[in-house]
């Protein structure tokens, strides 16, 4: 279940990661990705759906909207780093076509050099 220390331990991955993005800190990004996948396989552990409502309806209409803020922190968030990743990888995944490209080239017809 997503508590308050665990959804602050996510947001201040969050900021850290679009931090990294805007800097092009593209290793220290990944890094913080995986310590954020940690976090939320930690709070989904040992959860399932009924026990997961059941405590949602139990908690303060103050903490539940703490949590729902939070939670749409994160996803602005997410998607601010993805601005920022997503041209990157384009431009990462372009350099690797160009590559794979004149391998075959010179493939094809490198037996036809003198």
């Amino acid at each position: 279940m997503l508590t308050r220390p665990v959804l602050d331990a996510l947001l201040a991955h969050y900021e850290a990661m679009a931090a990294a993005a805007r800097a092009n800190e593209w290793d220290r990004l990944a890094a913080l990705e995986r310590e954020a996948a940690a976090l939320r396989e930690a709070a989904r552990a040992g959860t399932d759906a009924a026990t997961d409502a059941a405590a949602q309806s139990v908690l303060p209409a103050a903490e539940r909207a703490a949590l729902r803020e939070g939670i749409e922190r994160i996803l602005a968030l997410d998607a601010e780093i993805r601005s920022h990743a997503d041209p990157f990888l384009a431009s990462v995944r372009k350099l690797l076509a160009a590559g794979r490209q004149a391998r075959a080239v010179r493939s094809a017809y490198g037996a036809l050099e003198p």
